[in-house]
């Protein structure tokens, strides 16, 4: 597998986002992965406000669930938890950028038009953000939507190295893909929002179950010592 994260120009406001990917990528070959910053693509959709903008209703309305805390606000939207319902102020020129209103749609279109014009048949998009892992320093690439690609590999019913069968095992493949492209792309001024992988161990598929990488907090492994913790 090979990740080329790809330098472009600055990303403005409303700028068209299919030309702007054909102005830095001439080719994708066959059985790859583009991974596209959600942030360029909240761009291209006017999802951005004012920095002077009330940021505590920003969160509020973005989010389904809000909790103030001593460093930020622990939100959970689409699924996922995060950190300020994803709004970002980060290479934002005073600005606050949110996050894309349906990911998984703008991924299906990209990547409907990307492999009409590229004339191929195995191709996936992710469209990817920032993340943190509770008790680990530092930042993770993030799927927020995706295409082209089955999200979760699942080894239940296969057997390991001894034989034994896998009863619970699944692989975060988009998530995985997100991060791998996000250490290629940089977090800072390294201008470098779209990230080709090529010959990824990936499924390539047409249709996307979106609801693959959610877990039940119910069913959630973490969720009782969540309880416990002060």
């Amino acid at each position: 597998m090979q990740i080329k994260a790809i330098k472009t120009g600055i990303f403005k406001e409303r700028e068209e986002l299919i030309p702007f990917i054909f102005k830095y990528i001439k080719k994708i070959p066959e059985n790859s992965v583009l991974v596209i910053t959600s942030k360029i693509v909240a761009l291209s959709e006017g999802r951005v406000v004012s920095s002077k903008s009330n940021k505590v209703k920003l969160i509020k309305r973005e989010s389904k669930f809000a909790l103030k805390t001593k460093y930020t606000w622990l939100t959970i939207k689409d699924g996922t938890i995060m950190a300020d319902a994803g709004i970002d102020e980060s290479n934002a020129n005073q600005k606050l950028i949110l996050l894309p209103k349906n990911s998984f749609l703008s991924a299906e279109k990209i990547h409907k038009t990307l492999s009409k014009n590229f004339k191929i048949k195995n191709l996936g998009i992710i469209i990817s953000d920032s993340g943190l892992i509770p008790m680990r320093a530092g930042v993770i690439g993030m799927a927020r939507g995706y295409a082209g690609i089955k999200g979760v590999k699942s080894y239940i019913g296969q057997k390991d190295i001894f034989g034994r069968k896998f009863v619970y095992s699944k692989v975060d493949v988009a998530d995985s893909l997100a991060t791998v492209a996000t250490l290629s792309m940089g977090e800072g001024n390294e201008q470098q929002p779209l990230a080709l992988i090529t010959d990824a161990p990936v499924m390539f598929t047409k249709k996307i179950n979106k609801k693959e990488l959610l877990m039940n907090p119910k069913k959630d492994i973490y969720a009782p010592l969540f309880n416990k913790l002060n």
